[in-house]
């Protein structure tokens, strides 16, 4: 299916809103940049605005207000257009949406999305229709490894590389204290059984042997945990690692820290476990034995582009930035990088060629490391930093902030020739 002869199969109608202010709370479409007379290319991005992972939608629009305060003071870089709207973390509702932003909007290029399984079904669409999706928030590795196609490219880290960094921390653990067994907690969509997966391989291609001790699958935006906590409780595990996310997982952490749990057992979150606002959500003090990781922290790494990036977001939104802020925010940077390199955003060929390997500075390269996209997997290749919450009011509202940092450079972490294969080979995928 071609993109001129794309058919709007129909989306709930959107109120343009144009806004200027970080204060802003959207509803409904929301217009970013330069106007549709004026700019060079269009963008048109999905997020949710509504229900528990509002937070990272309205967090993505900020991000996205920053990139573009930044290419402003470029006169190098392309003017952009960007449109928002809520996904509703329904993967068949941002489909629709996706096909009237490019057969009534004029977008060129797609982006965002926060759910994986959302995130999977527009990678269909994007791929059908030769429409270049950049992935900003979701996370399944199931979408480069498996499902990756030349249109698709994903500019924050993924659950292969959270779960890679994990493992090796896992083995540094054993050496200290012995564990053996291990459970897993995830919601039960596309996201969460693709982590298990990760974290099962990569375990074993570092060589770490461990006793199952269970798995367990509430359904995403599960309001009540007990069962689960009740189960675990029955029989803990030595290690608990949780693929829990945004108020999901701090919702168990409030449920889980009235029993007994965190006495019994380590609980791990790699992926999404130190967002900015699960670290506000546990008041005072944590849970004892959690350990965390996010995709951004405000805290690390202490280098001057983090700080600046960090400052810049709480002078724009009023708040310290989830991980979804960076994304959005790379996103858009890498959009318009590509564009200066390949000559036109609206030159598919050439935005493609151009994303392929494209290196770009972020809040989240330690010294001397520059994040780049792999021109094999279209994955961003980054570093990852995990750590424990320990009480630290820097950055308020939170009373805690990760430390104890555990750094795994970015080219350790890359999944192998070999595993890249036999992923691919079990989905009948092939390279992008």
């Amino acid at each position: 299916m071609g993109r001129a002869t794309i058919v709007a199969l129909g989306t709930a109608v959107a109120f343009l809103i144009t806004v200027g202010a970080a204060s802003a709370q959207p509803t409904g479409r929301v217009e970013l940049g330069a106007s549709a007379a004026q700019a060079d290319g269009t963008v048109a991005c999905m997020y949710p605005m509504t229900g528990r992972g509002a937070t990272y939608g309205r967090d993505s629009i900020h991000g996205i207000e920053l990139a573009l305060d930044r290419l402003a003071d470029d006169p190098a870089a392309p003017r952009l257009r960007v449109l928002v709207e809520d996904s509703r973390s329904k993967a068949s509702f941002a489909v629709r949406m996706a096909e009237d932003f490019i057969s009534n909007q004029g977008a060129d290029i797609l982006c965002g999305m926060v759910s994986s399984g959302v995130g999977r079904a527009v990678s269909r669409f994007a791929r059908e229709s030769g429409t270049i999706l950049v992935g900003t928030d979701h996370a399944s590795s199931r979408l480069t490894l498996e499902e990756g196609h030349r249109y698709y490219f994903r500019v924050s880290s993924d659950t292969w590389y959270s779960h890679a960094a994990g493992a090796r921390y896992l083995k540094e653990l054993r050496e200290e204290t012995g564990w053996q067994s291990l459970a897993f907690l995830g919601p039960d969509y596309e996201y969460g059984r693709v982590a298990w997966r990760d974290l099962r391989m990569a375990l074993d291609q570092i060589g770490v042997d461990y006793e199952p001790a269970g798995t367990y699958w509430p359904r995403l935006y599960e309001p009540d945990y007990s069962l689960y906590i009740q189960a675990l409780l029955e029989n803990p595990p030595d290690i608990l690692v949780t693929a829990l996310w945004g108020g999901d997982f701090n919702a168990f952490v409030e449920q889980a820290r009235k029993t007994r749990l965190f006495e019994l057992m380590r609980v791990a979150n790699f992926d999404a476990g130190g967002n900015y606002d699960t670290l506000v959500s546990f008041g005072e003090s944590a849970p004892e034995g959690l350990i965390l990781s996010a995709r951004h922290h405000v805290n690390w790494p202490q280098t001057q582009r983090n700080r600046d990036f960090v400052r810049a977001f709480h002078d724009k939104a009023g708040h310290y930035p989830s991980y979804a802020a960076l994304g959005a925010y790379t996103g858009i940077l890498a959009i318009a990088r590509a564009a200066e390199a390949g000559g036109d955003i609206r030159d598919t060929d050439a935005m493609i060629a151009a994303l392929r390997g494209l290196e770009i500075p972020l809040p989240a390269d330690p010294e001397g490391y520059t994040s780049y996209i792999d021109p094999e997997t279209h994955q961003i290749v980054q570093a990852q930093a995990i750590g424990s919450p320990a009480r630290n009011g820097r950055f308020p509202p939170a009373q805690v902030l990760l430390g104890d940092w555990h750094v795994y450079e970015a080219e350790s972490l890359k999944p192998s020739p070999a595993l890249i294969e036999r992923r691919r080979g079990n989905s009948g995928g092939s390279s992008p």
